[in-house]
């Protein structure tokens, strides 16, 4: 793919921004007529025909030849030509990493799930991330200059405008994406996992029609992602979506922000997590007590698995979390009327068990007329959700649909 349009772009020119226009229209609309395409961009259809036909030249538009219509002369279908270039999706989890690339279509063409990892706020651990994303891009056919950019999904509060990470990775002044462009040798963007779940579930997942959305991302930790009037809402710093950070409880806990009664140290799957783990060492069985008397280390996603085998410990512990969750999602429908609640993560990967009590409790807690309003459903894309919503936010950035 050639980088004349964008460095046309940068430059100021009329015709590149129209150009990117049409790509921005296939992105949001997918493969159509220029007919379609004139009426929805108000340009003529000479101009139109001339625009694509250079797109077209330059690589980034296909002539997928004539639709089948009754009657009439057939129109060729035009769209974004899956070969123009790649987009790279991290997303980054407490003991693994998902990696995938999707080609200029959005499709996406490679994965590797579940590489095991230890996320932690250390130079070691960012060197042993890099790694990992070294092999990955190095395992691939394309070559690395077909990767036009990446997205990488990290925790907590990030400025997606500067680039900076302040809750992970934050060991420099300088912009985090500088420092993984410097390492990886590619164009790197970030974003907050919970953001970039909401997009990829936005674009690829449940959502029909909907507009103003609500992702409530349960994973070891507990963020949200918001669509409003279909755009992913950010705050003034990219700040928003701190969900887990509610002051919500009074307890002893210290959440790892460093404060006390944070919703994620009960509603989280760090506190199904800790709390399975005391009640193992109090004597409540599971079918995880072997793992416990071999001495390995039971993680989160033993626990979740456990409870799709019907481990009643891990049943109730994730049934807990269900309602405290529930109650404070009334809150956010009573807030925001949404038209649509989105429960995802790794928590909600055991489906019912977690979904049931959320909805149980939300029908108690909200304002019937409100919660009218609002569907409440399971994250379509389960566990590949964050890196698709990774890969997709790379290539939207690229192409200024999100600034």
């Amino acid at each position: 793919m050639k980088h004349t349009l964008l460095e046309e772009i940068d430059r100021g020119s009329r015709t590149a921004q129209l150009k990117l226009n049409i790509l921005k229209f296939y992105v949001d609309s997918g493969d159509n007529t220029l007919s379609e395409l004139g009426k929805e961009m108000d340009l003529s259809i000479p101009t139109v025909t001339k625009l694509v036909g250079e797109l077209i030249d330059e690589g980034y538009v296909i002539d997928f030849g004539k639709v089948e219509t009754t009657g009439g002369r057939h129109p060729n279908i035009y769209g974004l030509n899956p070969d123009s270039g790649c987009f790279l999706g991290v997303d980054i989890k407490k003991f693994r990493v998902n990696l995938a690339l999707i080609n200029f279509k959005g499709e996406m063409i490679d994965s590797l799930l579940n590489v095991p990892f230890n996320y932690e706020n250390t130079i070691e651990s960012f060197d042993s991330l890099c790694k990992i994303i070294e092999n990955y891009i190095s395992s691939l056919t394309i070559p690395k200059l077909k990767i036009l950019s990446s997205g990488i999904n990290i925790s907590g509060r990030i400025n997606t405008q500067t680039g900076h990470s302040y809750s992970m990775y934050y060991f420099s002044e300088q912009p985090l994406t500088d420092i993984f462009h410097e390492r990886l040798g590619i164009h790197v963007t970030i974003d907050n996992d919970s953001r970039a779940m909401a997009y990829g579930e936005f674009k690829k997942g449940v959502v029909k029609d909907e507009k103003n959305i609500l992702f409530v991302n349960c994973s070891w930790g507990l963020g949200l992602g918001i669509i409003t009037n279909g755009q992913l809402y950010y705050g003034k710093s990219g700040f928003s979506g701190e969900f887990g950070h509610l002051s919500v409880f009074d307890n002893d806990v210290i959440c790892h922000c460093g404060k006390k009664g944070c919703l994620e140290t009960q509603a989280s799957g760090s506190y199904i997590h800790r709390r399975f783990i005391e009640k193992m060492n109090e004597g409540n069985s599971s079918i995880l007590d072997n793992k416990k008397k071999k001495g390995e280390i039971i993680i989160l996603e033993d626990i979740l698995e456990a409870a799709l085998q019907e481990d009643m410990l891990a049943i109730e512990l994730i049934e807990e979390v269900g309602i405290t969750l529930g109650k404070q999602i009334a809150g956010l429908i009573n807030l925001f009327n949404p038209e649509l609640v989105i429960i995802g993560g790794a928590v909600a990967l055991t489906g019912d068990y977690l979904l049931l009590p959320i909805r149980s409790a939300v029908k108690k807690f909200s304002l019937n007329l409100v919660s009218k309003d609002t569907s409440l459903k399971l994250s379509k894309l389960g566990d590949i959700t964050g890196v698709m919503g990774a890969c997709l936010l790379a290539r939207s950035k690229m192409l200024g649909i999100i600034q």
